[in-house]
């Protein structure tokens, strides 16, 4: 299973993504800025489908 850097470095960054946009969906909770916590949050629900191409461009390849 050999995978490109190129596939690797996109799912880490996609990763960072959705790691950044939790942090702020908690923060802007917490703060009671409720609108930008729930785009927040539909950010980091998009980022999923994001991720799952990536993976499976990148696992085609093999």
């Amino acid at each position: 299973m050999k995978h490109s850097a190129r596939g690797v470095i996109l799912l880490t960054l996609v990763l960072l993504g959705s790691i950044i946009c939790t942090q702020y969906t908690v923060n802007m909770y917490f703060a009671e800025r409720y609108e930008a916590s729930l785009l927040l949050s539909a950010v980091n629900l998009a980022l999923f489908p994001l991720a799952f191409m990536i993976y499976r461009r990148e696992r085609g390849r093999q």
